[in-house]
């Protein structure tokens, strides 16, 4: 998703996937398929160059594959605090969970943000 960030980013969420790296196109389909099942009623967009997935038109996940790791940005604030403990040895930024390797991401601890971020609107940071 590199590719499609800059002055001619990728419209759709499929060309963003097929432009990915090979070494993490796997681990990105699966992230999408995750998201389009745990997020029922969630719209998945192209949003500043990453596939985002919005509830009432408002943002609240998003993943993408950057320069040195894979992203995936959990926007609610709520969510992340009751999650501390599971993500207490994680890299974190401050709306992002930070993979340096396509295998270290953890798509259990994935599944349960984002059924989390699912379960019911929340403040977003």
């Amino acid at each position: 998703m590199s590719s499609c960030h800059g002055a001619n980013p990728c419209p759709h969420v499929d060309a963003c996937l097929a432009e990915a790296p090979d070494d993490r196109k796997v681990v990105l389909t699966r992230l999408r398929e995750l998201c389009r099942a745990e997020l029922k009623g969630f719209t998945e967009v192209m949003a500043y160059g990453m596939p985002t997935y919005r509830r009432d038109g408002v943002a609240e996940v998003a993943f993408a594959s950057q320069k040195q790791y894979l992203s995936l940005y959990l926007l609610r604030g709520d969510v992340r605090d009751a999650f501390a403990e599971r993500l207490a040895g994680q890299d974190m930024g401050k709306s992002c969970l930070r993979f340096r390797r396509s295998a270290g991401v953890d798509f259990d601890l994935v599944r349960d943000l984002l059924r989390a971020t699912a379960a019911a609107p929340g403040p977003l940071c």
